[in-house]
């Protein structure tokens, strides 16, 4: 049966080992007038000011996966809670939470036919866009899977009984992060 081509970005679903999901995140800015929208499941990545910005699809310093923001609107006043970040907008107290532990387990579909052989090689994601109604990433695993270094290690085929097929497109994988910004092994 053929998977159902939904995207939906990273979604944790455990820590490394199999401990239970807590839902912890850290907070991060975004600064004020930051251009690009962020969506919920996107990576970002850390600018050199210590606020985040989307991820790109082959970044090697990720810092983790974007789970909403809060702000103060800056037409209204109103505190306001959003899944995802619109980009461009003017106020001094924007707030990322950023699921940032690099032993998250997380769930994530391909783009392409990815194959039991991949549990344990790497692979990129690709795409930063998403739902503006939602707030949901589309960012999804590269098809594109080998032993050489990438963003996320292939750990696992879901459990998700719509899109556990391998041999076609699109599905669902457990990832872990291969290369994140608090994993790396170079000193300073």
């Amino acid at each position: 049966m053929a998977n159902i081509d939904a995207a939906f970005g990273l979604r944790p679903v455990r820590q490394l080992g199999s401990m239970p999901f807590n839902n912890a995140t850290n907070e991060y800015l975004i600064a004020s007038g930051t251009t690009g929208p962020i969506f919920q499941g996107s990576l970002v990545i850390m600018i050199d000011t210590g606020g985040v910005i989307i991820g790109t699809a082959t970044a090697i310093d990720s810092v983790g996966v974007f789970n909403g923001c809060f702000y103060t609107d800056p037409t209204s006043k109103k505190p306001t809670w959003s899944n995802y970040y619109p980009g461009s907008v003017t106020a001094s107290d924007i707030v990322a939470f950023v699921f940032d532990d690099p032993d998250l387990t997380f769930e994530i579909q391909s783009a392409g036919t990815v194959g039991t052989t991949a549990i344990g090689n790497n692979a990129d994601t690709e795409g930063v866009t998403g739902s503006t109604i939602n707030g949901q990433s589309t960012m999804e695993l590269s098809g594109t899977v080998a032993a050489t270094t990438a963003q996320m290690r292939i750990v696992g085929l879901s459990k998700d009984p719509d899109n556990s097929d391998v041999a076609t497109a699109n599905a669902n994988w457990y990832v872990i992060f291969n290369e994140h910004a608090y994993k790396t092994t170079a000193g300073t």
